[in-house]
């Protein structure tokens, strides 16, 4: 029995698939994915890099649904096995006291936490280029947007899922307008999620010859774990490859009081673009996080993540397995 704590809900009834016979991986894929089809929707090209939460006595979650007139949108979806969704034709539509800030130009890559009474999402939000949006719910219904976190241009704004000191605090991922050639991960804290400071670095891409996979650019993916170890961040990284860029992802241990603060970080990649659903789709070579599930009393992990930016995949994995390959593996 592993001696790290872990803090979450109980989810026995989470996906779940054991790791394969003879398989060495830390983490496995899914036998039956992908489990979200591009055309789940009438009108949906393509459905990827989502979000997923547990919500009353089934699951809730926000998907990434781009049109057939290539609009990256917002849906709301429910399941009752988080495998099998019932995700809404309509978008998602946010209330919004102010017209300028709500006003809808496109959004994405979505991610949902749930801090002390409600749901907050967070997504890249056109406002004069990507920036995080920022908004809350009760009920997956009724969506009340707030500001911008930040200027333009950022992306892979990240929320930790407690306060700290009585403050919210985001990772997140400046970036420019276009399909960015760099970034590293920051961390920043709000009183009220209107006003942010205290930014600090938290990772940069690292060095070619130590892990090419993530050299080019990184960006948080999934709300961290807090664990006895300290907070468990999946990330993606990226390579840039002769062949265009090719999407992984692995594993870093933030500090737990001062989480800009990295204790460990994989050299090796948990996933990398290997299956066809991977390789082949509007984008080839991507493996993108944006969300995970995970039993606090088992330590199972369900990891949900876009593949070729056209379909969703899931991924499993032990949280102590992935903390001690974490650290037997670091590159810090």
């Amino acid at each position: 029995m592993s001696k790290i704590k872990i803090v979450g809900q109980a989810l026995p009834d989470m996906p779940w698939e054991d790791r394969p016979s003879g398989c060495q991986d830390v983490m496995w894929r899914y036998s039956a994915n992908p489990i979200i089809p591009r055309d789940l929707l009438p009108t949906s090209n393509s459905i990827f890099n989502s979000a997923v939460v547990r919500f009353g006595e089934g699951y809730a979650g926000v998907f990434r649904c781009d049109d057939t007139n290539r609009r990256m949108r917002l849906h709301v979806g429910f399941s009752d096995d988080a495998i099998h969704w019932n995700i809404n034709h309509e978008p998602l539509r946010f209330e919004c006291d102010d017209k300028e800030i709500g006003e809808w130009v496109y959004g994405y890559d979505p991610r949902v936490v749930f801090i002390e009474d409600r749901y907050y999402v967070t997504w890249c939000n056109g406002y004069h280029g990507p920036t995080i949006g920022v908004a809350y719910t009760f009920d997956f219904k009724t969506f009340h947007q707030l500001e911008n976190a930040f200027l333009p241009f950022n992306r892979n704004g990240v929320l930790f899922p407690r306060k700290f000191h009585g403050k919210f605090a985001m990772l997140s991922r400046p970036s420019d307008n276009g399909h960015t050639p760099f970034g590293d991960i920051f961390y920043s804290e709000s009183p009220d999620l209107e006003f942010w400071g205290r930014h600090r670095h938290v990772m940069s891409p690292a060095p070619f010859e130590d892990s090419a996979w993530q050299c080019t650019k990184i960006g948080a993916g999934p709300i961290p774990i807090e664990t006895s170890e300290g907070w468990l961040l999946i990330y993606h990284g990226v390579l840039a490859s002769c062949n265009g860029f090719v999407y992984a992802f692995g594993s870093a241990i933030l500090d737990l009081d001062e989480p800009w603060k990295v204790k460990y970080r994989s050299g090796p990649y948990l996933i990398s673009p290997r299956e066809t659903y991977e390789c082949m789709g509007d984008v080839p070579n991507v493996t993108f996080p944006c969300a995970a599930l995970h039993d606090a009393e088992t330590g199972r992990l369900a990891v949900y993540y876009g593949c070729a930016d056209t379909v969703t995949g899931l991924a499993f994995g032990y949280i102590d397995e992935i903390i001690e390959f974490t650290k037997r593996n670091s590159i810090i």
